[in-house]
């Protein structure tokens, strides 16, 4: 599979590609089509083709070689909260809060449709339906995540005991899937080398997944730095195991 893609450098135009196809940068090549130099007063944008491999993009994340444990996580989106009795649905709740994310994809300048998906526990799941979802989506998730944030606000003042659960086409589960699948191909280079690695700067929900998926991994162990909301998680080879 391949799609092609410009921009004002080739940085750019791979950060297209990100956002695009929704995708981390090791999932595909990139090939130059043209380097946009025209002379030294006229430049072009930068032209590249994305070669992407669809059956490693869509495949769930790879269990461990070796005599790595091979246990998939799973359910790793309700990590945080134990197993709770769920709440009656409210129509007229969910109704305002989907209501009031249209709104703000609206200020945003584009059309969408959020519908309810399921309910677990305390969480109702939504999910925005737009032809614009690229962008409403952003790069590795940052525009959902916003809007999440002020969905919760929203719905925190009509009813505190609900959580809201945002997503776009499935966004969510891949992204999930692609973070578990490198926190294991990096904890194989670990073990490979003795030398432990940081994978890159990470929010709570993020960061806990790493730590769940390698926990029962025979001679590694993690564990987060930095400071802030986006910390960085360290995979570390154990001396004997």
């Amino acid at each position: 599979m391949t799609r092609d893609f410009e921009g004002k450098t080739e940085q750019d135009a791979i950060n297209q590609a990100i956002e695009a196809l929704h995708i981390e940068r090791e999932d595909f090549d990139v090939e130059i089509l043209d380097n946009g130099r025209r002379g030294f007063f006229k430049k072009a944008n930068v032209k590249i083709r994305v070669h992407i491999d669809a059956e490693e993009v869509e495949q769930k994340p790879a269990l461990p070689e070796d005599d790595f444990e091979a246990q998939s996580p799973a359910e790793f989106s309700d990590y945080e909260e134990d197993e709770e009795e769920d709440i009656e649905p409210d129509e007229a709740f969910e109704a305002q809060v989907c209501q009031f994310i249209d709104g703000v994809v609206e200020h945003m300048g584009y059309e969408s449709k959020t519908t309810v998906t399921s309910r677990k526990g305390r969480k109702v799941n939504l999910d925005i339906a737009s032809e614009s979802s690229n962008i409403i989506i952003g790069r590795k998730g940052k525009n959902l995540d916003a809007i999440q944030v002020l969905a919760n606000v929203f719905a925190g003042k009509l009813d505190s005991e609900r959580k809201i659960i945002v997503d776009s086409e499935g966004y969510r589960i891949r992204h999930e899937e692609q973070i578990i699948k490198n926190a294991y191909r990096t904890a194989q280079q670990v073990r490979k080398t003795g030398r432990s690695r940081l994978l890159e700067p990470m929010n709570p929900y993020e960061r806990r997944l790493v730590h769940t998926a390698l926990n029962d991994v025979t001679g590694i162990e993690t564990k987060s730095e930095g400071e802030g909301l986006y910390k960085q998680v360290r995979i570390i080879c154990k001396k004997r195991y």
